[in-house]
């Protein structure tokens, strides 16, 4: 019995491994990125999935955002995919 269980120790150790390299920065990484894209506001300058730099122009709903990308040019793009960063956050004037 204890051969057995001593053939999964390497396994377990394994997914351990895996889980405090991988899983768990990567759910860190996501749980950044979903907060990060809920506190966008009018005036920020974020870089598109598609690498567009541009600055949010309005809150559409929940889902999408208005991107301002060149002079009177806008966009739309959805929040969760598109929105890859942001760069920074407009400094507020006195």
């Amino acid at each position: 019995m204890d051969s057995g269980i001593g053939q999964f120790i390497p396994l377990i150790l394994i997914f351990v491994i895996f889980y405090f390299f991988l899983i768990r920065p990567q759910q860190k990484k996501v749980k950044e990125h979903k907060a990060m894209v809920e506190n966008l506001s009018r005036g920020d300058k974020v870089v598109t999935s598609a690498g567009i730099i541009g600055t949010v122009e309005r809150i559409i709903d929940n889902e999408k955002v208005e991107v301002q990308i060149a002079d009177n040019v806008k966009v739309e793009i959805i929040k969760s995919t598109g929105i890859q960063g942001l760069l920074n956050s407009p400094e507020v004037k006195k």
